[in-house]
């Protein structure tokens, strides 16, 4: 497809991928999996920019029976999950108020650095689908992301509190908000086809949606795709771009990702699992697997492993 003309070009001369994403989105926390086996493919070799979309807005009106909300919306996630394999929280204690407090610490969390960053919205990804306690105020999302490795969390603080980190989550919904054409028609193939959500005043992408991008064209690759869908969207701009790597040792995996869920230990790491010793967490759809230093900092878990499954 021809880049739409008001569409940013690649920087750096380098692919991008554009993910469209929200920290509380259930369909995106059931693509990590894939989206980092699809990173590590990249290695460096693409622009990964990630666009946070705002799936709960700040004028949203209030539910009329709260409870009732949350019990559907619970219910929601179990369907959801039921198809993803990803975990969801024993127990669901609202439905987010908003998105925004989350996508402006994830978005401060990338003047830190990538790594940074990518472990800064995966803590908030937890907070909602593994505590059940979405990160929808200031006070909860820096809490959710508490010990991350490399955080200076005064700083994020800082960060998520400026107009101008607001000013970026602000053209990020925007962006959100201006579809590419090929997603306007429905979709198939996928129990979360990934048509472009109706809004108010036009279109807004279904999360997640992937965008591959090179000078003057795209691939859009929307809903919940396998990592070969996203792989041949990559291979039609940029052939050869992927490179996938070897699995990792299952401690490998751990050490690198700090947190795995079974379908990630599956896909990203080879060998007898999990780890001897490995803390864990239990939730409603499977554990999830923590490194040993994560779990003396992790929201969710007890400072020492627990003992074997």
């Amino acid at each position: 497809m021809t880049a739409p003309k008001d569409a940013p070009s690649p920087a750096g001369g380098l692919p991008e991928v554009v993910e469209y994403t929200d920290p509380l989105c259930p369909w995106a926390w059931g693509s990590e999996p894939v989206f980092r086996q699809l990173r590590a493919a990249l290695d460096g070799r693409a622009r990964w920019r990630r666009v946070f979309c705002i799936l709960f807005d700040e004028d949203d009106d209030p539910p009329p029976d709260p409870a009732a909300e949350t019990a559907w919306y619970a219910r929601y996630v179990e369907e959801i999950t039921a198809h993803t394999g990803a975990p969801r929280a024993v127990r669901l204690d609202r439905v987010a108020a908003s998105s925004w407090p989350a996508s402006l610490v994830a978005k401060a969390a990338e003047h830190q650095g990538a790594q940074v960053a990518d472990r800064v919205l995966r803590r908030l990804r937890e907070s909602v689908f593994v505590l059940g306690d979405p990160a929808d105020t200031p006070e909860r999302a820096l809490a959710a992301v508490g010990g991350v490795p490399g955080l200076d969390l005064p700083r994020l603080a800082a960060d998520a509190a400026s107009s101008a980190v607001r000013e970026r989550v602000r053209a990020d919904r925007a962006e959100a908000r201006r579809p590419v054409r090929e997603v306007l028609a429905a979709q198939s193939g996928s129990p979360h086809a990934g048509t472009a959500k109706e809004t108010d005043d036009g279109h807004r992408y279904a999360l997640p949606t992937l965008l591959v991008r090179v000078p003057g064209a795209y691939r859009a690759v929307p809903g919940w795709r396998t990592y070969d869908e996203y792989a041949a969207a990559v291979d039609a701009l940029c052939p050869g771009l992927l490179v996938p790597p070897a699995p990792l040792a299952p401690a490998e995996a751990l050490a690198r990702h700090r947190t795995l869920t079974e379908v990630e230990a599956r896909l990203l790491s080879e060998g007898p699992w999990p780890p001897a010793g490995t803390p864990r967490i239990p939730t409603g759809n499977g554990p999830l697997w923590l490194h040993p230093a994560e779990a003396a900092v992790h929201p969710a878990a007890p400072s020492r492993p627990p003992s074997a499954p």
